[in-house]
């Protein structure tokens, strides 16, 4: 019998421990005479019965139970010590038969078992047992008693849990490690415990295995591991198997060689378990008990799995320059051997790196030696182990284990309450396998594998670095496992995060944006907010922005859908004034709506997408059925204390409120930019729905493809408006396909839903009705109906009316009037555009609108809301539309008198009598408002500038009806306005602009709009027309050429004759789209005057004049400018202002492309009109190199018009100007006339040598233009003769060194370009992100950005904001490149409407000029993908010495002070260098596409 001092000491051990558990109170009553006698006498065991039989004579089953358990309770009761251990040989030699272990009989086995624990407690620590019978005795255990603890409700559980706790407590259990064929036993009791736990939990009658099952077969476990000098390596495996069951990827039996297959608990198989499985805890605390042994073991199961991987191929897991050297010195191994890992060893890595993970966040004290390895592989040179590496240690670092990272967040932008108010909602539901746990912070326990894995965001793979992407967010997202991250290493991780959304490989950027994705809103704002919200450049949330432009469409797409859902659950917070949320996340939708300037398709329809399902989502807030708003807020209002929870629903329209909210929010935090495109898609919508309902009545007509009458016609319609709408999603085949389905689908109700969608009496619920019932019956009717689904969608989203619905007007002006959350200035500006683009929308809620007016109509002592003025504005606008719908009744007149009599500022008074004169009592209001106005008017009187506005509507509109005041009215604009002396008291006259303009400038601006609405006023027929405008053209041209200075005795204060110069300017632009005649009036003279306006020394000026001209120039308008007054914006080639410059260059080039695809020449042949004003121009010097000066012009032209198909006829143009005389100087003398004419052929010399150089740099033919040109008669006359005209055509009027000096110029203008362009393509090409560098240094192959100019000036040169053209210009010259940011510059949308409509908006773009603000007007955008996209990279502002100027400008210069004739000296313009994100941000020249009016537009 092998005894050890090992079993002796384990024996006395747990006699110590049973006495030190004993009941200190029961021992002190138990007698102690007793004890005493029991204590000196030994026991012998009085059992005596048979356990064995013979052959043939077996004890019955029954009998033999009654004598084991008889047995069993007797051995039980005896103490350890004080029996007599020979008494036991019998019995114990009895229990150790064969028929007694193997008997078949599961109630005798466990018996037997019982009876054979107990004799090896009584006689610890020698057990009475040889080495076989010991075996037979564990074989036992092991096969039959262990497993059956799986079974709770085994009739003899109790039974089987006494052995366990027996082997537990007595630790009999080290005599197995004794037994010299010990290992298949103890794979076998490893194998059973493990099966047990990880079994069913649960028998057929529901009762669980016990906690003391788990407890005791670990404490069983523990002991073999600790008294086993080796263990099996199945055993390490099987352990190991365990904490692989928490990846519910891992099939059934893969723990390993020879492991028996066991059925995966239940709860393993799914990722909500709320605590770890039994086996799980048995395996961790084994590991965690013994972390020195267990940890070698485990180091050799890794090495082994290593070994075998690196076996595949020489040199997989050495450093790069170790395997280059061992390549070097093993030039000849085989490929193969280095081609490397197998599938088979790279999925036995996987596991081996799944298990590592799953390790440190139960048992991090075993990896010691494993992270090390890991470490190593990071290193390695095979792509595929680094990767597995990367993703394992990060993983790591985050406590993410086997099962993978947590579920991402359900991110819902339509739920009301908005989650962005639910911060304190509780706990979400504990998941074991996914919720991160790193016992430990990593980079503190292994800080040189930490930064190693840090280095990997600069491997060389792309798929590497997009994996340390993902895990870096991983980290984050977790804060390191829940341990948390001090400052520093976040923000260092912060800025890794950031600067792979702008990585060069797409791969890398999409796992960014991918990581991002899972991250909270709470997230969002606490842990990526630290970095800076979207405004911040270089923050994460600003380089997220960034890819919204990318160039791949999957990145754009997922980073503009998270944006958009984050904004739609940030307006919640946003509402109630959360500033943090909002420096965070409001600049969001202005990102979004910029990318529309790209105008690409599949942009377009994202943000479509992004627009209807997360801004402005169209089932918000949703209602649940059978319940009403009130009973639907008050359920949730118990959520928290936030107002936006607690709202109580007093109107019947509160979910409408709840919307209109929201889409103020959005409205009021857009950028300028992105609010144009906003208003604009809004302006859309009605031509959209016009185009639907034609398409819709085709698609009647061709009756699903049974056409009665007409079918090639029929056909032909239906296919140019598929053709129409196809252009306009991502793609056109694709959609013409859908749209050809939908026609022969030829659903009726279809057609009703759709109609429903885009009629404006149709309430939101009825369109939110209709769109869910057209998605649900296109899905039911087409078996391939996602695809024209999506594109029936996007149509009808845009022609719909979503946001400006009748529902929503209440709302608007209940927020207008109340400012509730600071609302009431974006309502505002909201019902003003819905007055503009569709005042349709106010017929339901008109009288709502003129109610509010009542109330704060003002009188003579008490002035009105100035937020009545949009109210006003809207309501002018529905009644000359809908003049009919306007309430008549006195008290609302009257309200409408005092408003046009007394009403602030004075544009309320204007809109006032629109709606009176949209009245059936026109005539009596207008006599009786002109009587009141003009009867002793007082210059002064607290009202009179609302009477000069009264008087300027009312001579525009009621022109007959004033008949008789038109004299009174007319002198007191000029004799009592214009001509007054104003007192200057309260103006400040060195300022060059005034934000908020005093009375005596608004009286002067009235004044002047008299007197050209006077004029717009006239009958067409008017016969003496010319007559009656000849003074006020004088006196607009007086302002204009005489610095904006009426008085000849007296000067104006300098705002004011600035302000004033604008307006005359832009009055005169109005009196030529208002009439041909009237256009007539303005010579070339004046008009060559009026030109210079687009280099006046303010820039407000000229900004306000170029957009005039923008905006009367839009196709669209019902009389638009004519071609010549394209020539003013062609002077913008010195324009300092670059956004301006940038915005008139890409609008130029929209409208060049459109004419082009209408084969219309008008850009083209307004080239010769810029010569001509060129030739006039006061800077113009043809003497030496000063004639240079004119090059720029003719670029910046070129540029923005020409092409290779246009090139030639430009040409022939500059060549026609040779064959005639120049007529604007047939007044001057002959000496006048001949100079005149000799710089028109300078000009004409030099425009021509221009376009020559400019052809040979663009590579493009100049062949001769075929066609015939006539020339304008107004600025040109016939030559004298035909000897004059040789002559002409002769006499070379440039000099050659001109045209040699000129090649330079038009190289660097050019070139520059071409360079940009060429290393842009570099950049993609390489993929290669670069940092930004500072101001002033040179890196290689970075895109060059322009520098602040630094101007070298002589003394007495006027300061820059008084300058024109010549003293903008620098003494030398400067080839000054733009940066890429500079080339997305935004295509004007400039809206058009009839005559009243657009003197309501010049008026309202004089306030906003006046006060300083962003004047940039709306109107037809145009398409302009067939013209240049590329702004020239330099802008050459050639030498020029500025001589003497005409007397206009020595009048205006003397006005400013400055000394004219001074000469420019060389300014040094450093060029600096700035890389830009890798981005499809470039901008095409046009920005939204406007429908057709009609079918027959299409």
């Amino acid at each position: 019998m092998p005894t050890t001092r090992r079993r002796r000491n384990a024996a006395t051990a747990v006699v110590e421990e049973q006495a030190a558990e004993m009941d200190e109170e029961q021992r002190q009553e138990e007698d102690h005479a007793q004890d005493q006698e029991q204590s000196q006498v030994i026991a012998r065991l009085k059992f005596k019965e048979p356990l064995s039989w013979t052959v043939g004579k077996a004890i019955p089953v029954a009998e033999l139970l009654t004598r084991l358990e008889k047995l069993f309770k007797e051995l039980k009761d005896y103490e350890q010590d004080f029996v007599e251990r020979d008494s036991l040989t019998s019995v114990a030699n009895d229990l150790v038969q064969p028929k007694l272990l193997d008997h078949r009989d599961k109630g005798v086995r466990a018996y037997t078992a019982c009876c054979l624990v107990e004799i090896f407690r009584l006689c610890a620590p020698d057990a009475p047992f040889d080495e076989k019978q010991l075996q037979g005795i564990f074989t036992l255990i092991a096969k039959f008693v262990l497993p059956a603890l799986a079974d709770p409700s085994d009739p003899y559980n109790t039974q089987h849990s006494h052995v366990l706790d027996s082997l537990v407590k007595v630790k009999s259990i080290v005599l197995l490690v004794d037994i010299s064929a010990s290992s298949s036993l103890i794979l076998h009791i490893f194998t059973s415990c493990f099966d047990v736990l990880s079994g069913s939990s649960k028998a057929s009658s529901g009762e669980e295995i016990g906690k003391n099952v788990e407890f005791h077969m670990t404490a069983l476990l523990e002991t073999l591991i600790d008294e086993a000098q080796m263990l099996p390596d199945q055993v390490v495996e099987i352990v190991l198997a365990q904490f692989l069951r928490a990846d519910p990827r891992v099939l059934q039996g893969s723990g390993g060689k020879g492991k028996k297959s066991s059925p995966v608990d239940s709860r393993q198989s799914t990722l909500l378990m709320k605590q770890a499985p039994p086996a799980y805890n048995m395996a961790m605390n084994i590991c965690n008990s013994q972390p020195e042994k267990m940890g070698r073991y485990i180091t050799q199961y890794f090495s082994s799995v290593i070994m075998n991987v690196s076996g595949a191929g020489s040199g997989l897991l050495l450093s790069k320059s170790r395997s280059k050297a061992k390549a070097k010195d093993n030039e000849e191994t085989d490929s193969e051997e280095t081609s490397g890992p197998s599938e088979a060893n790279l999925k036995e890595l996987q596991k081996a790196h799944r298990l590592a993970r799953e390790l440190w966040r139960a048992t991090p004290d075993v990896l010691q030696n494993i992270v090390p390895q890991i470490e190593a592989e990071l290193a390695a040179e095979n792509e595929d182990i680094r990767l597995l590496a990367t993703e394992t240690m990060g993983d790591m670092v985050a406590g993410i284990g086997a099962a993978g990272p947590p579920s991402p967040p359900m991110l819902d932008p339509a739920a009301y309450p908005s989650q962005s108010l639910q911060i304190s909602r509780g706990p979400t539901e504990y998941n074991f396998l996914t919720t991160p746990n790193s016992p430990h912070a990593f980079n503190t326990v292994y800080p040189t594998p930490y930064q190693t894995f840090l280095g990997r965001r600069n491997d060389k793979s792309s798929r590497i670095r997009a994996a340390w992407t993902t895990t870096i967010g991983r980290i984050i997202l977790t804060s390191a496992g829940n341990v948390g991250l001090d400052d520093t290493d976040e923000s260092i991780l912060l800025q890794y995060l950031a600067a792979m959304l702008m990585d060069g490989d797409e791969k890398v950027r999409l796992s960014a944006v991918e990581a991002i994705d899972l991250f909270s809103f709470q997230d969002f704002v606490l842990k990526l907010g630290k970095a800076g919200g979207v405004a911040e450049s270089g923050s994460i949330l600003c380089n997220l922005s960034e890819r919204m432009k990318d160039p791949k469409h999957v990145i754009r797409t997922e980073a503009m859908t998270l944006l958009g859902k984050i904004w739609g659950i940030a307006a919640g917070a946003i509402a109630e004034g959360n500033e943090r949320v909002h420096q965070l996340f409001a600049p969001i939708p202005s990102r979004i709506l910029d990318t529309l300037y790209i105008n690409d398709s599949a942009i377009n329809a994202l943000v479509d997408d992004v627009l209807f399902d997360s801004l402005f989502p169209l089932q918000y807030p949703p209602l649940k059925t059978k319940q009403t708003n009130g009973t639907l807020q008050k359920s949730r209002s118990h959520i928290n204390g936030d107002s936006q929870l607690d709202r109580q629903p007093d109107e019947a329209f509160s979910a409408d409120k709840i919307r209109v909210e929201r889409m103020l929010l959005l409205v009021r935090d857009l950028e300028p930019r992105a609010k144009k495109v906003f208003f604009a898609f809004q302006g859309r919508q009605t031509g959209n729905a016009k185009v639907m309902d034609a398409f819709l009545r085709k698609c009647e007509d061709y009756n699903g493809g049974v056409i009665e009458t007409n079918e090639a016609e029929i056909k032909k319609q239906l296919r140019g408006l598929i053709d129409w709408n196809a252009k306009t999603l991502p793609d056109p085949a694709k959609a013409v396909e859908d749209l050809q389905k939908f026609a022969k689908m030829h659903d009726r109700r279809s057609y009703a839903l759709i109609r429903f969608c885009t009629a404006l009496e149709s309430d939101y619920r009825k369109v939110q009705k209709a769109i869910k019932e057209l998605t649900k019956r296109i899905e039911e009717s087409l078996g391939s109906g996602a695809s024209v689904l999506d594109t029936i969608k996007h149509l009808v989203w845009r022609a719909s009316i979503i946001f400006y619905n009748i529902s929503h007007v209440p709302a608007i002006v209940d927020f207008a009037r109340t400012d509730e959350k600071g609302l009431s200035s974006t309502a505002h500006e909201v019902l003003k555009d819905i007055s503009t683009q569709n005042p349709g929308i106010f017929r339901t809620h008109v009288k709502e609108l003129c109610e509010g007016l009542i109330q704060q109509a003002p009188s003579a002592k008490q002035s009105n809301d100035p937020s009545a003025v949009d109210t006003l504005k809207a309501c002018a606008g529905f009644a000359r539309k809908f003049p009919q719908e306007i309430p008549n009744d006195r008290k609302f007149l009257q309200s409408m008198v005092n408003f046009a009599l007394y009403g602030s500022p004075p544009q309320a008074a204007k809109y006032a009598v629109s709606v009176l004169m949209s009245g059936p009592k026109k005539e009596m209001h207008a006599k009786d408002l002109a009587a009141q106005c003009t009867k002793d008017f007082q210059y002064g009187s607290p009202h009179f500038v609302s009477e000069l506005a009264t008087l300027s509507q009312l001579i525009v509109l009621a022109p007959v009806e004033l008949e008789n005041d038109i004299d009174a009215i007319i002198d007191i604009a000029i004799n009592r306005v214009l001509l007054t002396h104003q007192p200057n008291s309260d103006i400040c006259s060195e300022k060059d602009w005034h934000v908020h303009p005093d009375r005596h400038l608004q009286a002067r601006t009235w004044a002047l709009k008299i007197l050209v609405n006077r004029l717009r006023g006239l009958p067409p027929a008017t016969t003496d027309i010319g007559e009656v405008a000849a003074p006020v053209y004088k006196l607009l041209t007086t302002l204009v050429s005489n610095d904006g200075e009426l008085s000849k005795t007296e000067e104006s204060p300098k705002p004011h004759r600035i302000a004033l110069r604008l307006q005359a300017a832009q009055l005169l632009l109005k009196l030529s789209v208002h009439s041909k005649h009237l256009d007539q009036l303005l010579t070339p003279s004046s008009f060559n005057n009026l030109a210079t306006i687009a280099q006046d020394p303010t820039e407000k000026v000229r900004d306000g004049f170029i957009r005039s001209l923008m905006k009367y120039l839009a196709v669209g308008s019902a009389s638009k400018l004519p071609s010549r007054f394209y020539v003013p914006i062609f002077l913008l080639a010195f324009e300092p202002a670059e956004q301006l410059k940038s915005s008139a260059q890409t609008w130029l080039r929209a409208r060049t492309a459109a004419l082009q695809r209408a084969r219309d020449t008008t850009m083209e042949a307004v080239f010769v009109r810029l010569l001509s004003c060129l030739s006039w121009h006061p800077d113009f010097d043809s003497e030496g190199d000063e004639i240079l000066g004119s090059v720029p012009y003719l670029l910046f032209y070129l540029t923005s018009v020409a092409s290779a198909d246009n090139l030639p006829l430009i040409f022939h143009v500059a060549q026609r100007v040779k064959t005639v005389q120049d007529g604007i100087s047939e007044d001057a003398d002959a000496v006048g006339r001949e100079q005149a004419n000799e710089r028109l052929y300078i000009v004409s010399e030099l425009a021509q040598a221009v376009i020559r150089r400019f052809a040979e740099e663009k590579g493009w033919s100049l062949q001769a233009w075929p066609g015939k040109l006539s020339l304008p008669a107004d600025i040109f006359a016939r030559m004298s003769g035909h000897e004059k005209a040789q002559e002409v055509a002769t006499k070379q009027y440039l000099a050659e060194e001109v045209g040699e000096r000129l090649e330079g110029v038009v190289r660097v203008w050019v070139r520059g370009k071409k360079r940009k362009a060429e290393g842009r393509e570099r950049r993609e090409a390489k993929k290669k992100v670069k940092r930004q560098t500072e101001k002033g240094e040179k890196k290689a192959r970075a895109v060059r950005t322009p520098q602040k100019r630094r101007r070298v000036e002589s003394e007495d040169a006027a300061p820059s904001s008084e300058r024109r053209r010549s003293g903008r210009t620098k003494g030398g010259t400067s080839y000054v490149e733009q940066d890429d940011s500079e080339d997305e510059r935004d295509m004007e949308r400039w809206n058009q409407s009839d005559d009243v409509e657009e003197d309501d908006n010049e008026d309202e773009e004089m306030e906003k000029s006046s006060n300083g603000e962003d004047r940039e007007m709306k109107g037809e955008g145009e398409d302009g993908e067939d013209g240049e996209t590329e702004m020239p990279d330099a802008e050459p502002e050639t030498k020029r010495t500025s001589r003497s100027r005409t007397k206009v400008l020595a009048n205006r210069s003397m006005a400013n002070g400055v000394a004219q004739g001074s000469t420019g000296k060389k300014a040094a313009v450093k060029k600096g260098r700035t890389p830009i994100p890798i981005s499809s941000d470039k901008e095409s020249d046009t920005d939204l596409s406007d429908p057709p009016e009609s079918e027959q537009d299409v």
